[in-house]
């Protein structure tokens, strides 16, 4: 439900669908059969040689497939560390997720699709925990095309020690061991190694509705190449371009949603732009040349490095230059200044990513405050920022695994005009020109209360 699939051109090569496993539709199927069984006027099924070389074509090239993806906001505890306590306070967070199928017969499981992770994982039959038993859990006996593995590969032998692995996510932990079977994406399909869970901790996953994670991740990221769902159906010439995009909103009257394969031009509002991965760290990792406020550059982080996380739902970034930040934003705790505050933006290449107040400022019934959470990451791979939901809904990112780049369009929201979501995206070269700014403390918008 919710998904749509397109055929598209690609460089594709015949042998590109040898890979898939039980994805063709029958008709499709049909047609190949009666084209390698011979040639004839017209085929059993009323369709003429023409008919069936167009087919055969389309087999050889690659597809698209939208999914749409449900939203849900829950609760989590953060911890705050000052000079002399450690305070802890909730904060409200979102997640994405939609329907993926693994096995023979296929067996439906809901996932974050998360570019900050490498692996799919899901919960499993071995599982018992509460975590694992109120979701969706893979029957491995269920499948006919399932096979045991170790993290290597390597068939695991019935009754011997199993590798396992245990991954951190945020407050929790995941164990479980290695499979690898027939993995769909609609009608996407490729065979991958993956995680089946064999323990979750309650917090957080019992407060997830969604079963498991697909990992979006750059291969540095996956247990191994096999691991890698986006790169199997990369090197299966599955995809009609070797990318994905993804769409957030946070209104009901507009779906969410990843596309595999395409960028969907409806969802811009403004061109879009690319930026190369700047680091091999497995993130989708691109350098920012420094931040702005109101489009004048602040000298604050010059060289930065940024991964866009679709499996985060706030923003990040290094302890120190938040701290600066929120001393020039001067985001008043009782909210007085809120309708005033400034666009805070990253410079990236030769444009500048707004971010509106509501974006970057938690406002609640106890009050405001800048809501980017300290992250220190040491270089190489750092300074970093994390560009997690608040970003990714306003603008349509595409993620190119073939040319390691991340593409960025302003978002076209039906709640916000073009022309407004246009304005967000500033370029260098054009309207609204970043300047340096020489004494921010002296700026109206900066001036402390």
């Amino acid at each position: 439900q919710g998904s749509s699939s397109t055929p598209g051109p690609s460089s594709a090569r015949d042998s590109g669908w040898a890979t898939m496993r039980g994805c063709a539709a029958l008709g499709r199927v049909a047609l190949l059969l009666h084209a390698v069984h011979g040639t004839v006027n017209v085929a059993r099924d009323g369709h003429s040689d023409a008919q069936v070389k167009e087919h055969r074509l389309l087999e050889q090239m690659g597809m698209s497939h939208s999914i749409s993806l449900k939203r849900q906001s829950y609760r989590s505890k953060q911890a705050h560390q000052s000079k002399n306590t450690a305070t802890a306070k909730v904060v409200h967070k979102t997640a994405y997720y939609g329907k993926v199928e693994v096995g023979t017969p296929r067996q439906s499981f809901t996932v974050v699709f998360d570019t900050g992770s490498g692996n799919l994982m899901i919960p499993s039959t071995y599982c018992s925990s509460h975590a694992c038993t109120m979701h969706r859990r893979f029957d491995r006996k269920a499948s006919t095309t399932v096979e045991d593995i170790q993290a290597d590969g390597s068939h695991s032998r019935r009754g011997s020690p199993r590798d396992q692995i245990t991954v951190t996510f945020g407050t929790g932990e995941i164990s479980g061991i290695f499979l690898q079977d027939d993995v769909c994406i609609g009608s996407l399909c490729s065979n991958v190694r993956f995680v089946g869970a064999t323990d979750e901790t309650e917090d957080p996953f019992a407060s997830f509705n969604f079963d498991g994670v697909l990992g979006l991740a750059l291969p540095q990221m996956s247990q191994g190449p096999e691991f890698s769902v986006m790169d199997r159906l990369v090197d299966s010439k599955a995809l009609k371009q070797p990318l994905f995009s993804v769409f957030l909103s946070d209104s009901s009257a507009e779906e969410s949603e990843i596309t595999f394969g395409d960028i969907r031009q409806e969802r811009m509002a403004s061109p879009m732009f690319w930026q190369e991965v700047s680091r091999p760290t497995g993130y989708w990792q691109v350098q920012i040349k420094d931040i702005a406020i109101n489009n004048q550059r602040q000298a604050l982080c010059e060289d930065c490095q940024v991964a866009v996380d679709t499996g985060t739902s706030q923003l990040a970034g290094p302890t120190d230059v938040i701290k600066e930040l929120a001393k020039r934003l001067d985001v008043r705790s009782d909210c007085s200044n809120y309708h005033s505050l400034p666009n805070l933006g990253f410079v990236m290449g030769d444009h500048v990513l707004n971010l509106n107040p509501q974006d970057y400022v938690d406002k609640g019934p106890d009050g405001c405050e800048v809501s980017l959470m300290p992250l220190d990451v040491p270089p190489p791979n750092g300074p970093l920022f994390i560009f997690g939901d608040p970003f990714l809904r306003k603008y349509y990112t595409a993620y190119d695994r073939r040319n390691k780049q991340v593409g960025f369009a302003a978002a076209r929201h039906s709640d916000m005009s073009e022309q407004q979501a246009s304005a967000l995206l500033v370029s260098l070269n054009g309207a609204g020109t970043v300047t340096q700014a020489q004494d921010p403390t002296s700026l109206i918008f900066l001036a402390r209360k």
